[in-house]
């Protein structure tokens, strides 16, 4: 059981659904702005983040971490458009985002790790030494 987690996991799935209902357009419309869907896992050794990024180039992605904090960062390009074209249809996201995620332990920053691969961007942080859980041997008094 679980229940900070569980807290936490309501708070972010309800700020995910404001957030939807804030940015959808019109039928047919793009939404004016966007975040990419991230997964947070978090093992003995390590978080690791998963950013949907698709059609993203690598050049346009920017990681940081600072206090715990990581964000990543980018801008997705709309592609020329052409003005002897007639759009039908314009549902695709554009522009700017910004994601940030406080980390609830110390990582050792120096290690962390990002790959970039099928338009998912992996980011692994390692856990600090002092933050990895441990179990501790009882000794026997006599």
């Amino acid at each position: 059981m679980r229940p900070m987690q569980d807290i936490l996991s309501f708070e972010n799935e309800i700020s995910r659904l404001f957030q939807d209902l804030a940015t959808r357009g019109q039928e047919g419309e793009a939404p004016s702005v966007w975040a990419p869907r991230v997964d947070i896992e978090e093992d003995r050794e390590s978080y690791v983040v998963k950013a949907e990024l698709p059609g993203m180039k690598l050049e346009d992605i920017k990681i940081s971490i600072a206090d715990n904090q990581l964000v990543i960062r980018g801008e997705k390009r709309r592609e020329v458009e052409s003005k002897d074209k007639t759009y039908h249809r314009v549902e695709r996201v554009y522009g700017s985002f910004e994601r940030a995620f406080t980390l609830t332990k110390a990582v050792a920053s120096e290690k962390i790790e990002a790959i970039y691969r099928d338009g998912v961007l992996t980011v692994r942080v390692p856990k600090a030494e002092e933050a990895k859980a441990r179990e501790i041997q009882i000794k026997i008094e006599k």
